[in-house]
């Protein structure tokens, strides 16, 4: 049987016959499965919600559980899984690093897949690792379906991915998918091969809005720490001495959001993936099966984006708070500057490859009529490396022009809504564009697995048995990641024009915001030019060209980390099956045993300094000098697990599962490396450095886990069910913090009496000028070069209009070009807050999941849906302090999904609906610890297939109909992270079976 119809059936006999709490996706036929994605299928059963990139599935969270929480295996195999998403997040993602253990299933084609499993209650037999679930993709073996001969298919579409209607230079608008299944077994079914291959290819464009971050403060810094000027606020007219404030909070402790930018993305990219499988079977013997198989997974992304960036310089002319009496967020800035101040032209590219191979070897032996034995063994590797042609993993060229005068953004219509004044050297044009800082992040993770095992199986008769055995896994995780940058033509862009004159047409002037759809950027005029190019091309030119006027490439961060992890298991499981009454029943019951040893090796780059660039830029530089530091830990778990079946009427069966799982540590909370950032402000008014360090004798979580179920199979294909569960977590890991100097490194920002910055703010208070942070940099830089306090007042006040308490933008950019201000002997010391992941958190999360199925007698409409509620006592507090991490669980949200569904005459077709409510994606991001909130997303999907004959097929889908977009925020829904925009793809395929 084939068809959307009897792959459901074929799912609902593998949760019905399966012991605990299992739901299955089955192929429709050979080489089809029911989705262009294995996560975006995996979305429609209960209790699974998944995270897209560019609008593809790729992690998935169980339960509530995130993907570092849930193991994925391969015909019951761990999979090696390495994971750096550098391609397709906000500006965060330049910086990503491998340093969990998440599986990215838009690496493997469907096509290759014939059924995935989710197994939601632990198993015995089944590997740890999984607290939220464990989900085994099962591919195709040749002497499974009992068919001798060859048979196969073979299939091709068309992608068309309707963003690329206004794509500048992504290539072909219309992109090839090709797959093939090939199957072969001798008559009398001793031998037999199986091949799969494919090649999928997808162009795309992407606009999305950011904000770079939002400062949560008490409303008095607000008012004292530079964001306003000197007089505070006032209700009436601005004037040079106040800031007008409009909702101004009333307590003067009550937190403020403020962010320090506004800018737009556009991207154009692409995403090339490649998928082999390749498996020989020999039965000599009716009583022993021989299996050799290999996979082969290969997907390289890439996109090249265009930054246009507002900084804001500060004290703001004018702000207005929205009201909120936690979090007032300003939904409303304007700043007029003492001259004119960069806008900023970022060319970024991105391209990262991953890699999977997995090789295997099986042999089931039935000893005799009653005694089996299965021996299997494999070496699994995955990789993600840097794909850019300078072998980076992105390359963030810094260029902008000088040119506003005066900036404002608007926080109510989703997405930022700037405005700019451009200053006398309008109208802007590429002469004006000058470069600033390249930079390049190089990230990589790999991860090798060796895995061998025995399994023994008695049969005690009546469907009965005893099962038992062992597994040793070896699991050897490393990752990198460097960070460079080189001054250009620095942050003051002192060279305007360079760009054009160094490397002639690179850049094209464009509509940025032109290209956005759905969110509204405004009407201003003056925003609407910027320029693109592509970034690794462009800085392969600049970086030689000041590499030779001195302006070498300095290395900011090094890690090397390295974690090797053996595990011991052994296990027995006895499932009993007869009758309790005249009810059929079931019980399995197992014990499963493990002895984990781990051991942490990381270099520690041993910083020279923390540099002041300019009013809040600081840079790590680090020394020659690295140690490597290495520590371990080893653990020893007991796990059991109950499951128990009856069957209360006939098709209505009730169940009751607990099991003990566990899930390990992310990677990089075992690290043994020390390492520092800077402050995102200087200390004097606020700003905190940070350090971190990891903690290599970590515990495992352990999860106490209850199910229950009632589960009603009123037909083969249709049936409703409805499921509790409650998870009882311990050995949560929190953070540990202390404050303490590292390296010996001083702060130059510290202000403290006989230092530069200390003299710098007696005499910006001496005259009466705002403490802001550009008005501290620049009077220290001036100390700093004229070697006199005196003088430098004279130079500031020169410079300073005392009217518009302002400094002249062009003298700022010209201190911005100077020297650096190195700490020197008079400053303090860095007072770094240092976190250190500790188990030191408990948590509950318990929810509902119902489902259903049902299709109207023989007239081929059915439908089916399902509902996961899930609920748990570790929230983010919005309100708690700014300074400190705050502990909550990752991807906790309610999810649905909705299925029409016609099935006959030869058309297949279904009209899903899925649908993820809010869920917390991040937490403790840069200096205030914010959160990252996804906004609920729904997407609506179609597929349509119509059998021309039984051997030649046509296809069309359509996903994302509705053009949903993507939008996360931090602690209210106006403090933007990042918001980008999807379209709708559709695809045309035909497919010929023989």
């Amino acid at each position: 049987m084939t068809g959307i119809r009897a792959s459901l059936e074929r799912a609902i006999a593998i949760k019905r016959e399966s012991p605990g709490i299992v739901d299955a996706i089955s192929a429709e036929d050979i080489g089809k499965f029911p989705d262009t994605n294995l996560a975006e299928s995996l979305q429609r059963v209960p209790g699974v919600s998944i995270n897209r990139t560019n609008g593809e599935g790729s992690l998935v969270t169980v339960r509530g559980f995130g993907p570092n929480f849930n193991l994925v295996t391969l015909n019951g195999r761990q999979l090696a899984a390495a994971n750096v998403a550098v391609v397709g997040g906000d500006q965060n993602s330049d910086g990503a690093q491998g340093t969990t253990r998440s599986f990215d299933f838009s690496n493997l084609a469907t096509e290759g897949v014939r059924t995935l499993e989710v197994y939601k209650t632990g198993r015995a037999a089944v590997p740890s690792g999984g607290i939220g679930a464990t989900i085994n993709v099962v591919t195709r073996r040749p002497l499974d379906n009992g068919t001798a001969g060859l048979s196969g298919s073979v299939g091709a579409k068309a992608v068309y991915d309707t963003s690329v209607d206004g794509c500048l230079d992504c290539g072909s608008k219309v992109t090839p998918e090709f797959s093939g299944v090939l199957s072969w077994s001798d008559p009398e079914q001793r031998l037999g091969f199986n091949l799969f291959g494919s090649y999928q290819k997808r162009n795309f464009t992407s606009i999305s809005a950011t904000s770079n971050d939002w400062n949560i403060i008490p409303y008095s810094t607000f008012l004292t720490g530079g964001f306003a000027r000197s007089g505070g606020a006032c209700t009436g007219a601005a004037t040079p001495t106040c800031t007008v404030v409009k909702n101004a909070p009333t307590n003067p402790n009550q937190l403020v959001a403020i962010p320090n930018d506004s800018r737009y993305h556009y991207a154009e990219g692409s995403r090339e993936r490649i998928n082999g499988q390749a498996t020989v079977q020999f039965k000599p013997t009716d009583t022993l099966t021989l299996t050799a198989d290999a996979l082969y997974a290969q997907n390289k992304q890439r996109e090249e984006r265009s930054d246009v960036s507002n900084w804001f310089s500060r004290p703001f002319d004018e702000v207005t708070f929205d009201g909120n009496t936690t979090v007032a967020t300003a939904t409303y800035l304007h700043e007029t500057l003492g001259g004119q101040k960069d806008e900023g032209f970022e060319a970024q590219s991105r391209a990262q490859k991953s890699k999977i191979e997995d090789y295997g070897l099986n042999a089931k032996w039935e000893i005799s009529p009653t005694f089996s034995l299965n021996l299997d063994g494999h070496i699994s590797s995955a990789s993600s490396r840097p794909d850019n042609p300078n072998g980076v993993s992105s390359t963030l060229m810094g260029m902008g022009a000088n040119v506003v005068a005066a900036h404002s953004v608007t926080y109510l219509s989703g997405i930022p809504q700037q405005d700019i004044t451009l200053g006398a050297s309008a109208p802007l044009d590429i002469n004006d564009v000058g470069s600033s800082i390249g930079r390049t992040r190089s990230s990589i993770q790999n991860q090798k697995v060796k895995e061998v095992r025995a399994d023994f199986g008695w049969d005690l008769g009546e469907g009965s048995r005893f099962d038992f055995g062992g597994n040793f896994r070896k699991v050897e995780t490393t990752q990198t990641y460097t960070e460079t940058q080189q001054t250009l033509g620095d942050w003051g862009l002192a060279n305007p024009g360079d760009v054009q004159r160094q490397a002639p047409g690179a850049l094209q002037a464009f509509c940025l915001v032109c290209k956005f759809e759905h969110y509204n950027p405004g009407s201003d005029p003056d925003s609407r030019l910027a320029f693109r190019g592509n970034g690794a091309a462009i800085y392969s030119i600049m970086s030689p060209y000041y590499a030779s006027r001195g302006n070498a490439v300095a290395v900011n961060s090094r890690n090397d980390n390295r974690v090797n992890e053996e595990i011991w298991a052994a296990y027995g499981q006895l499932t009993w099956k007869g009758e309790i009454g005249n009810a059929p029943a079931r019980l399995v019951g197992g014990l499963r045993y493990e002895h984990t040893k781990s051991h942490t090796t990381s270099l520690t780059a041993v910083p020279a300094g923390i540099e002041w660039d300019s009013d809040n830029d600081f840079t790590v530089v680090l020394s020659n000098q690295g140690q490597y530091l290495s520590d371990g830990g080893s653990y020893d778990n007991i796990l059991p697990q109950v499951d128990f079946q009856v069957e209360l009427q006939r098709n209505l069966l009730a169940r009751l599962s607990y099991s003990k799982t566990i899930a390990r540590p992310n990677y990089n909370n075992l690290y043994t490396s020390v390492t520092v950032g800077g402050p995102p402000r200087p200390s004097i008014n606020g700003g905190i450095p940070t350090g971190n360090t990891g903690n290599a004798r970590l515990r495992p979580l352990i999860s106490d886990n209850f199910d229950a179920s009632l589960e009603w199979y009123f037909k083969p294909d249709s049936y409703v069910s409805a499921s509790f569960f409650d998870k009882r977590v311990r050995n949560f890991i929190g953070n540990g913090q202390y404050t303490s100097p590292l390296f010996g490194l001083r702060d130059p920002t510290s202000a403290v009496a006989g230092s530069r910055s200390g003299a710098a703010r007696d005499a910006l208070q001496g005259i009466g000028a705002d403490t802001s942070d550009v008005n501290l940099y620049v009077m220290t830089s001036l100390i700093q070069s004229t070697g006199s306090t005196a003088a430098a007042v004279q130079q500031f006040n020169a410079n300073y209009n005392a009217t518009a308490r302002a400094l002249d933008e062009a003298f700022i950019q010209s201190i911005n070009n100077g020297p650096r201000i190195q700490a020197n002997g008079t400053d303090a010391l860095w007072q770094f807050q240092v976190t250190q992941p500790i188990n030191n958190r408990d948590a509950e999360i318990y929810g509902v999941e119902l489902a259903g199925q049902y299709f109207l007698g023989t007239t081929g409409f059915g439908v089916a849906a399902q509902y996961t509620l899930v609920r748990g006592n570790i929230g983010f507090n919005i309100g708690a302090d700014p300074s400190q991490d705050q502990f909550a669980l990752v991807g906790l949200s309610d999810t649905a999904s909705g299925t029409l569904i016609y099935d006959k005459n030869g058309i297949s077709a279904r009209l899903a609906y899925n649908w993820r409510g809010k869920s917390l994606s991040g937490v403790n991001r840069q200096g205030s610890r914010n959160p990252e909130f996804t906004a609920p997303f729904g997407q609506l999907d179609m597929n349509i297939s119509y059998e021309i004959t039984p051997q030649i097929a046509i296809t069309f889908e359509g996903i994302n109909l509705t053009e949903e977009s993507v939008r996360t925020y931090a602690r209210d829904e106006k403090q933007l992270w990042f918001a980008q925009e999807l379209d709708r793809r559709f695809l045309l395929g035909a497919r010929f079976k023989f």
